[in-house]
């Protein structure tokens, strides 16, 4: 339809050989009994961590030991008694009694001291009753305390969340070199272990029934169920079945279901997973993963691994701007095409990735012996479309007038996911309308709204250009429906929808593959007619056929340049390559050429926009009548467009008179259920006034 506008459950892995228990052969060997040798690397890479460990413990301890507190000793016994017996001189006036040191701190405003300084006095080892005895009789106070356990203290609460930290991080790195050479992540733990979802036999239910519209890409792949299925048919003849298989198509096509119809009628595993899930900080995991992914697949065959967007790995290796470091990306393709390279003609496992940009894959990916095959899922056509509906519709609860097979001609280059979300709209805004069952109204509403927006009735919009907005889309309406090679009229409306004030649809009797010039002369016409007819009613241009003029130069340009539709410039194709590994455009032709390609653009456009002002002037009364008819109905129908054009009048309400007559039924209910609520008891009695309540 085109528009004239203004504006997983995972099956647990197959044991390892180092997992498996020996057999009875091996049980008889000349090593029956012996325990199997840990692997050298790791006994080493356990001993190193231990000694590092050993080391740093003994540099806390040196460090801590030899960075206390140096405080100014005392060389004789009756200077030290002399200090600490003098009132005020040191701190509470007590001194601490160790197993070879007596020691104090010296009070503040000390004179021939610093303030909070430490004294001391080493004595020999022995008993410290003599000292005791002294100190007793100069009045000081003194406390016995345990050097050792001192220490041990201090160690315990400054350096035991560090000793904590260190232990932890030895734990931890002992732990990844233990893993390391066996598991798929190294040292990097579960990096390298594949991020895919399993779904098993029971957990897809997903069959060809179940896909419609995409016939054709359903055949393709019928044989390669059929493999999975019974492979010694084909293995009989010395035949070999495709290892990859390739869905290229446009988004919402179906690529996905199709893989996952694929497992269903196949009875197989199901490993999927997105290009997107190789690629990760580190350098490596993506090529880990992609081991991983496929050993387990190998461990759990016959299956089907399907990879979705490989374009984000896929690309092609060398192309664009390039930073000359590593590229992750690329390690990740070389161990995709290593891993499908290695398959057997037995290992019963089948590759289908999805894309929608196949241009830019690499060429090693596409070759034969790894994606042999690629299967065009494209946008269904007309009959397709109708089974998509079909399918869809079957879950909604939908009414007599609905006309699948007429809302498929309404929705040309829909996607399969674009046809699902309008049922899915549809019945939403049945719903809140209070309805039964879906309509056709509401399908209708639904594809507009999917399309082009939904629709602002609430937006206010002043009177003038409400009167400019109808004459260009009656200007539009009028000359489309009387061009004959240009698509029917379906309805017209000049309420605003997404970012248009006003909206012309047709509804296609066919699906086009290719342009002929008569269709497309007739509709640079009808594009040029919105804006002829508005600057005629209004004497002025406005900015609301900008989307109209940029359809038209695309048409008109392309007629030139690819489609060879000039008779100047001929069978000649000027359009250049078309890749995204190009940053700047890529012409192929000189400036003498590029001025004839504008001019004979522009000759084109002029051509369509001549004729479609004698159109405009011959048929003005027409536009007239549609335009005022859109002003008083705002949105017409086909019909309806046909009957003004004949010279009829439309007999049906207004849009105002359509409010008032809701207004009226809402104010009448309500009395009509205060009414109800009336108790006949409850009449005042003659004479009595009314009470205020």
């Amino acid at each position: 339809m085109s528009q004239q506008d203004k504006n997983q459950d995972p099956l647990p892995p197959k044991g390892d050989a180092n997992d498996q228990k020996p057999s009875a052969e091996n049980e008889g060997g000349p090593n029956r009994g012996t325990p199997p040798t840990p692997p050298p690397a790791n006994r080493m890479g356990r001993g190193l961590m231990t000694w590092v460990f050993l080391i740093g413990l003994m540099i806390i301890l040196f460090a801590f030991l030899s960075s206390g507190e140096k405080g100014k000793q005392i060389e004789t016994w009756s200077s030290f008694l002399n200090t600490v017996s003098t009132p005020n001189k040191i701190v509470d006036n007590r001194v601490d009694i160790g197993p070879n040191r007596i020691t104090a701190r010296i009070a503040e405003g000390s004179i021939g001291y610093s303030d909070g300084e430490l004294i001391y006095f080493n004595y020999h080892l022995g008993d410290s009753s003599d000292y005791i005895e002294k100190l007793e009789e100069k009045g000081v106070t003194y406390a016995n305390i345990d050097t050792e356990t001192k220490i041990w203290k201090q160690i315990l609460f400054s350096f035991g969340p560090i000793i904590l930290v260190i232990l932890l991080i030895w734990f931890f790195i002992s732990r990844s070199m233990r893993n390391a050479g066996g598991g798929p992540g190294g040292m990097l733990g579960n990096f390298g272990k594949s991020k895919h979802r399993l779904s098993n036999k029971d957990a897809i239910e997903v069959t060809f029934n179940d896909v419609a519209g995409i016939d054709e890409a359903k055949e393709e792949v019928t044989e390669i169920v059929e493999f999975l299925k019974n492979p010694k048919r084909f293995q009989r003849l010395g035949g070999r079945i495709p290892r990859g298989v390739l869905l290229v198509g446009p988004p919402g096509c179906g690529k996905t279901l199709l893989a996952r119809a694929i497992a269903g009628e196949a009875d197989v595993p199901f490993f999927s997973i997105s290009g997107s899930d190789f690629v990760e900080m580190f350098v490596g995991v993506g090529a880990s993963r992609v081991r991983d992914l496929f050993k387990q697949a190998k461990d759990n065959s016959p299956c089907i691994i399907f990879l979705d967007e490989i374009d984000a790995v896929g690309r092609r290796r060398g192309g664009g701007f390039t930073t000359g470091g590593h590229d992750e990306r690329e390690q990740t393709l070389n161990a995709i095409l290593v891993e499908m390279d290695g398959f057997n003609a037995t290992d019963q496992i089948i590759v289908i990735a999805a894309t929608n940009r196949s241009d830019v894959l690499d060429p090693a990916l596409t070759r034969p012996g790894r994606f042999d095959r690629q299967v065009q899922v494209p946008l269904p056509d007309l009959f397709g479309r109708s089974q998509i509906l079909e399918v869809h519709s079957k879950k909604v609860k939908t009414g007599p007038d609905v006309n699948l097979e007429r809302l498929g001609r309404g929705t040309p280059m829909f996607s399969g996911a674009d046809l699902a979300a309008v049922i899915n709209e549809a019945a939403i805004i049945a719903t809140l309308a209070h309805k039964d069952h879906v309509e056709m109204e509401d399908l209708e509403e639904a594809r507009d709204k999917i399309r082009f927006g939904r629709a602002r009735k609430s937006r206010r919009i002043e009177e003038l250009e409400r009167v400019a907005t109808a004459y260009h889309e009656a200007g539009h309406t009028v000359v489309q429906a009387l061009m004959e090679h240009a698509d029917p009229v379906h309805k017209v409306t000049i309420i605003p929808r997404g970012q248009s004030l006003g909206a012309t649809f047709s509804l296609p009797e066919k699906d086009r593959y290719g342009f002929g010039t008569r269709y497309l002369r007739d509709t640079l016409r009808v594009l040029c007619g919105g804006r002829i007819a508005e600057q005629r009613k209004t004497g002025e241009i406005s900015s609301g056929a900008s989307m109209d003029i940029q359809m038209a130069t695309q048409y008109a340009r392309s007629m030139v340049i690819e489609w060879g539709m000039s008779d100047k410039l001929g069978f000649v194709n000027y359009s250049g390559s078309d890749t995204s590994e190009m940053y700047i455009p890529e012409k192929d032709y000189s400036p003498e050429t590029a001025h004839m390609i504008d001019n004979e653009v522009r000759r084109i456009i002029d051509t369509a926009f001549s004729e479609t002002e004698k159109i405009v002037d011959e048929q003005w009364d027409k536009i007239v009548a549609v335009a005022e008819a859109l002003l008083k109905f705002e949105t017409l129908l086909a019909e309806e467009v046909d009957s003004l054009m004949q010279g009829q009048r439309l007999d049906k309400p207004t849009v105002a008179e359509l409010l008032d007559a809701e207004s009226a039924k809402n104010k009448s209910s309500d009395s009509g259920s205060a009414e109800s609520r009336k108790d006949p008891d409850d009449e005042p009695a003659a004479g009595t006034l009314p009470s205020p309540a």
